[in-house]
């Protein structure tokens, strides 16, 4: 299905091409790019509300700015679409977020208009700060722009970002997009606060008619300007004695102001182009503009999927038989059925309620689940004051979101041996979202602390075997439990809990020959190899490890007492993984065996499908089946 962009979007191939619009032409490049994005999101899929909440800002941004020579740094990504489409993507952006095509987030090595590689939440103020304080230092006339959600305002890095902008006197710009979303609904003093000041009718209503009325005066239009800032001020402290946050941090604040309003962001940024030092427009906007599903049901439009744009079906794939869940759900019907029996329980979750399924239990019992807002590190030290008090606390972080955490991790948690409960979610190639959000690490970074133990299930029953025996009283150390992103392998997967022993793995098979060690979820893709294997008669024996640390040594003993070639399979880095644990188990003990480390290996692995990328990698069944026959001896023949 081709996709045509409108008469005056098919002729912007940059932002030089609009600058030469005038600006009554600008609402209806906003019509076209807001259609675009909805007519190309809608067939190919990706991220679909927060760009439609910020075409305007886009479309004002790259017309009043000098970009890529002005530098643009989005936080996040998620929103940067339109940005993309106006920056020489539009023919490619119906391969954004598929394999070797456009990333899904902005990336400096796809276009010299993404200044900036982001994916996480709120790195934009610090970068573009530090492009800023590099102009000042090399004696260049160019500004920076970071703009900033609301929910990613609530990171403690943006805060110190704000914190050090406000003396560097640098000239940059930070624009706070005001749609009280992420994706969930934000939390927190910071959106209350900024709803004060959206919404005092009596700040809004006199600021506007000083503007105005200075603006009409004959006196020059800088010099009214200038007035109508001070006034502005000695208005919000009358009006509102909470708005001073950003002014003191030493950031002159304008606005707010609406955000969809095409005529008034230009004229607004062209003002402050003009006002040197360090600044914050608050603009206002609404997450899914445009689309009415959108506004209406922010969380679930955030990244829908396929979708018919008329009537607004969500394409889901139809089964004729019952399929397994999602880990992630398995986690949050697990954790209300464990809440129920131990009043202990809590949970804990960085801004991802949804994605990690806690909602459940935020919805069922909201005085035990708690959304701390996008601030991985509260977490992991909120979490561990409440485990000095005896709670039993499930936290709840994306593989890739806990990096942000690590010290606390150390300092906080395992230093003091409290058994916090680490539920890392989308471990492994999460697939579309690419190298930002991969899992790759976290089994490597957590088997080099003292006191943690690091395991994960190789389906539904083990999770939530593994979670019921956290929450015992016999559990007195901090876990890593990492499952992936996407479907287990159990349509019932309803199992009865039981305790389980901590390091210690279970045999799947006995085998001849070889053995295959797998950590995890891959041990499925191990499975599915065994059995394609048995059909060239090799027959290799099959270990579900469970645990990397502590590892089952009287389990490895076994497996190197009989064989001597091995494969570890897992879907962490190759470096310092489990399949290291491995080798060090073997060299402290004098083993000698071939031994085969298949995981994600020493380089970034980009976007694409889970499906895909793991085949790229060469760990899916197929890729173990190699290996595995090469090892052996068995001549691999290439399929045409």
């Amino acid at each position: 299905m081709e996709i045509k962009p409108g008469s005056l979007l098919s002729k912007i191939d940059s932002p030089a091409d609009l600058k030469k619009l005038p600006m009554d032409q600008l609402p209806q490049v906003c019509d076209e790019l807001r259609q675009y994005i909805i007519d190309v999101v809608s067939v190919h899929g990706g991220h679909f509300g927060a760009s439609l909440g910020v075409v305007e800002l886009s479309t004002a941004l790259h017309y009043v700015y000098n970009t890529p020579y002005d530098q643009l740094v989005w936080d996040v990504g998620h929103q940067a679409y339109g940005h993309k489409i106006l920056t020489g993507r539009r023919d490619n952006f119906h391969t954004n977020r598929k394999y070797n095509g456009l990333s899904g987030f902005p990336k400096r090595s796809e276009s010299e208009f993404d200044t900036f590689g982001v994916g996480h939440s709120s790195t934009s103020i610090s970068g573009a700060l530090g492009m800023a304080m590099a102009a000042k230092l090399k004696g260049e006339n160019r500004k920076s722009i970071a703009v900033i959600g609301d929910g990613a305002m609530t990171a403690g890095l943006a805060f110190e970002a704000m914190n050090h902008a406000g003396v560097a006197d640098s000239d940059v710009l930070i624009i706070l997009n005001d749609n009280c979303m992420s994706i969930d609904p934000n939390v927190g003093a910071l959106k209350e606060y900024l709803t004060d000041i959206t919404t005092s009718p009596t700040y809004n209503k006199i600021k506007d008619e000083v503007w105005n009325a200075l603006g009409k005066l004959p006196v020059g239009k800088t010099f009214s300007r200038e007035m109508a800032s001070k006034l502005e001020h000695s208005i919000k402290g009358f009006v509102n004695k909470n708005s001073n946050l950003f002014e003191a941090l030493k950031l002159r604040y304008f606005g707010p102001i609406d955000g969809h309003n095409i005529t008034k962001l230009v004229d607004t940024l062209k003002d402050l182009k003009n006002i040197p030092g360090p600044k914050l427009l608050h603009i206002v906007t609404v997450k899914g503009k445009g689309y009415e599903l959108a506004e209406k049901d922010q969380t679930k439009w955030h990244a829908p999927g396929l979708f018919d744009k008329v009537t607004g079906e969500i394409h889901k794939k139809k089964f004729d038989t019952p399929q397994p869940p999602k880990y992630q759900d398995v986690f949050g019907h697990t954790m209300i059925e464990l809440a129920e029996k131990n009043e202990k329980i809590v949970g804990v979750t960085p801004a991802m309620p949804s994605g990690s399924s806690l909602k459940f239990m935020m919805d069922k019992m909201p005085h035990r689940a708690f959304d701390v807002g996008i601030c991985e590190q509260h977490a992991v030290t909120l979490s561990a004051g409440m485990a000095t008090q005896g709670m039993k606390v499930f936290c709840n972080i994306y593989s890739s979101f806990m990096q942000r955490a690590y010290d606390m991790v150390v300092h906080d948690v395992a230093i003091q041996k409290l058994p916090v409960v680490f539920c890392l979610d989308r471990a492994g190639l999460v697939g579309e979202d690419g190298p930002t959000h991969h899992g790759c690490y976290d089994i490597a970074y957590m088997r080099c602390i003292p006191n943690m133990i690091v395991a994960a299930p190789m389906n539904e029953a083990e999770l939530r075997n593994m979670m019921y025996t956290a929450q015992l009283d016999s559990h007195t150390l901090p876990i890593s439990i990492r499952y992936p992103r996407g479907e287990g392998v159990m349509p019932e997967w309803r199992t009865e809990m039981k305790e389980m022993e901590i390091g210690k793995g279970r045999k799947l098979k006995d085998g001849d020959g070889i053995a295959i060690l797998s950590f995890g979820h891959p041990g499925n893709f191990a499975a599915s190899a065994i059995r394609e294997l048995k059909n060239n008669g090799i027959n290799p024996a099959h270990y579900d490890m469970r645990f990397a640390k502590p590892i089952d040594e009287e389990m490895l003993h076994e497996v190197f007492a009989k064989f001597d070639k091995v494969v570890t399979v897992e879907d962490g880095t190759v470096v310092g993984g489990f399949g290291s644990a491995v080798l060090e188990f073997m060299a402290q003990y004098n083993y000698k065996a071939e031994v085969k480390i298949m995981g994600i290996p020493d380089r970034l692995v980009e976007h694409g499908t889970p499906k895909q990328l793991y085949e790229e990698i060469g760990i899916d069944a197929n890729g173990i089946v190699k290996t595995v026959r090469e090892m052996m001896g068995v001549r691999v023949t290439v399929k045409a």
